[in-house]
């Protein structure tokens, strides 16, 4: 029959061919939780310079420079994530070799 192709399984569109997450992908799940953690850094890097003579950053501005500032650190998370799955998923098994 011309035209007409045998059904294939395939990845899903968001995964590679081995069936992992992309690091973007993982990023922008851990972007709500990333956020957050810089801003409370940010927070408390601003009383720490307040305690040296510097301006102390208030809560609100901590939160606003946290919102740029979570993209990279997201991406960094996913990438140590995505490292951790690679270290955790088993190698795949090579066929014995014929002696």
């Amino acid at each position: 029959m011309s035209g007409t192709r045998s059904p294939s399984p395939r990845a899903h569109p968001t995964e590679d061919a081995a069936g992992r997450w992309p690091v973007w992908k993982l990023g922008l799940l851990l972007y709500p939780f990333a956020a957050p953690a810089v801003a409370i850094n940010l927070f408390l890097a601003g009383l720490i310079a307040h305690k040296t003579g510097f301006v102390a950053l208030s809560p609100v501005l901590a939160l606003w420079l946290s919102r740029p500032l979570g993209v990279p650190a997201a991406w960094l998370c996913g990438r140590r994530v995505r490292g951790l799955l690679d270290d955790a998923t088993p190698a795949p098994k090579r066929p014995a070799a014929k002696s």
